[in-house]
């Protein structure tokens, strides 16, 4: 049953709604505008919320100004004794109300116009719910054929989406679902690249300019992978800005530069660029001062919260485990060869159910051995520093 929250300053017009609905919905009734806002923060979210307009205190305009602001799913009707056209344009700008009804309303009136509204809720309620599962859906179908496509880009791209986690809460900056994704994907367009021109330009590697062109195109490819995407402009937002610079002389006013860079492509191009040096062989300390002697390329806040990061992080130890023992968590610790002397997987992928399917079929076809050596995370106790 649909919820309704019906918020008046006359006790006896309350009563009556309430009276009048509560075969239909679960009703809820507030006086005044302070009241629906605490009526909504211990009981919302409501489907339909129905104000009057002239209230002491908090009038139905600003009320439903901050339903709209708090709560932009919940349908908003608006009662008044006043036919004030000015006080009806601005709630309906303000408000965004749905109906706009004048008292005394016809109880079948209302009633029409209260389930309209619920309907609406309804609507808008299950296309929001259909497109999650589509966003989550296809970058979990993305992300599976990256993992299995190309498990050393993968392996790379998870190693990252740890790494931004760890640094947005360290400064205070926050993830959200946009930065894991853009992390992920980052590197998707690398599937159409071969593996050993990518790992050579990891490496630091000169590469012919056909070659080095291929692997710069890669942001474009995954652009175009991803536009076709609903609700991925946040993602394309971030990956747009991956690779500018933080504040370098000479750049135009037009350039976004300094913090009008997305933080999400802060954080990514510390991160990877991070990710690199360490592949490279470089020590993680070293890293992080190499990335600050950088001026002007990364956010020196970042960089100044990456050195904290890596300062006090435990090593992890290592592991020989069988493939029933993989978990995620678990990072691959040794490059593994099948007998012709392939490669088959980097040390350095992180375990993930489709990493960990990978290797049972590899260890299934007596390409590799039974047990593997991995990285796990430090006990807890170690990791705090024994508290």
């Amino acid at each position: 049953m649909d919820r309704v929250l019906f918020v008046d300053d006359e006790p006896n017009m309350l009563a009556g709604l309430e009276r009048q609905f509560r075969k239909r919905y679960e009703v809820r009734t507030a006086t005044g505008g302070e009241a629906g806002l605490t009526a909504l923060a211990a009981d919302g979210p409501f489907a339909v919320v129905v104000s009057d307009l002239r209230m002491p205190g908090m009038d139905g305009v600003q009320f439903l100004a901050r339903v709209r602001e708090q709560y932009p799913d919940s349908v908003r009707v608006l009662l008044t004794g006043y036919a004030d056209v000015r006080q009806a344009i601005e709630v309906v700008n303000r408000g965004g109300v749905f109906r706009f009804l004048t008292k005394p309303c016809p109880p079948d009136t209302l009633v029409v116009a209260v389930d309209a509204a619920a309907a609406q809720y309804r609507l808008v309620v299950a296309e929001r719910e259909l497109l999650d599962k589509t966003l989550r859906g296809s970058v979990q179908v993305l992300a599976e054929v990256f993992a299995l496509a190309d498990p050393d880009e993968f392996g790379r791209a998870i190693r990252v989406q740890g790494l931004v986690q760890e640094l947005a809460a360290a400064t205070g900056g926050g993830g959200g679902w946009e930065l894991d994704v853009a992390a992920i994907l980052s590197r998707l367009g690398s599937i159409v690249v071969p593996e050993t021109m990518l790992r050579a330009a990891r490496l630091g590697a000169q590469l012919p300019p056909d070659e080095e062109r291929r692997v710069g195109a890669i942001p474009e490819v995954m652009r175009n992978l991803l536009r076709h995407i609903p609700r991925l402009e946040p993602v394309t937002e971030i990956l747009a800005h991956i690779d500018k610079p933080f504040d370098v002389p000479g750049t135009t006013s037009l350039d976004r530069r300094g913090t009008a860079i997305p933080l999400g492509a802060r954080l990514l191009k510390v991160a990877f660029d991070f990710d690199t040096l360490v592949e490279r062989g470089v020590p993680k300390p070293q890293a992080v001062a190499r990335l600050a002697s950088r001026t002007g390329v990364y956010d020196p806040a970042l960089v100044e919260g990456l050195g904290r990061l890596i300062d006090r992080a435990a090593q992890p130890v290592s592991r020989v485990v069988t493939v029933v023992e993989l978990a995620p968590g678990m990072i691959v610790a040794e490059d593994l060869f099948n007998d012709a002397g392939m490669c088959l997987l980097r040390q350095g992928v992180p375990v993930t159910p489709p990493i960990r399917a990978r290797l049972e079929s590899l260890i299934a076809g007596g390409q590799i051995p039974g047990t593997i050596r991995v990285l796990v995370p430090p006990p807890a106790e170690a990791a705090s520093g024994g508290g």
